[in-house]
């Protein structure tokens, strides 16, 4: 339906994505769109990423090169956000600008949102490294390889050689890859 609020994907310039957000935001105001503009949106999730036992916050872009527009597609419009410096074009079927479905949408929402609430640890452990315990306590020290990562809980399952082969089951913040 004309004059309907969709959202629709333009790609960008690789690592353009913030530029032609914050250019088409000024363009928005300038040609005096924001009745037809709404959101323009960068995708992204939040990780915990964890190297050499440091952890660290890191925003990455679900879809490098790709921004989401919520907006009433005309001419106008089509206009302002196509001729925006860093926008290559839309996603659709030659010249029509597809939008995207509501399912589609409500699932790229809930993935952020489940991202900004819990962040998704990646542990920079994987089974068959061997790590060395650098907590301190009676395992200070303990060596072997790694069994078993648990990325939601943060568990990593080792097999030590000096207990019998025995498996301990300890968090990643107390361990070190080596």
């Amino acid at each position: 339906m004309p004059g309907e609020r969709k959202w629709y994907v333009v790609q960008t310039y690789a690592s353009y994505e913030k530029r032609v957000k914050d250019d088409l935001t000024q363009r928005i105001k300038a040609m005096k769109m924001q009745d037809k503009i709404f959101n323009i949106l960068i995708p992204t999730e939040t990780t915990i990423v964890v190297k050499d036992g440091k952890s660290r916050e890191v925003t990455r872009k679900l879809y490098p090169g790709y921004v989401m527009i919520e907006m009433v597609l005309d001419e106008p419009s089509w206009y302002t956000v196509r001729h925006t410096p860093g926008v290559t074009g839309f996603i659709g079927a030659g010249t029509h600008p597809m939008p995207l479905s509501q399912e589609e949408v409500d699932r790229i929402m809930s993935g952020m949102k489940k991202s900004e609430d819990a962040p998704k640890l990646e542990i920079g452990i994987k089974p068959g490294d061997t790590v060395r315990v650098t907590a301190e306590g009676v395992r200070k020290g303990f060596t072997g390889p790694v069994v078993e990562v648990n990325q939601k809980s943060g568990k990593v399952k080792f097999r030590h050689d000096m207990l019998g082969g025995s498996i301990i089951d300890i968090d990643y913040k107390d361990l070190e890859k080596i």
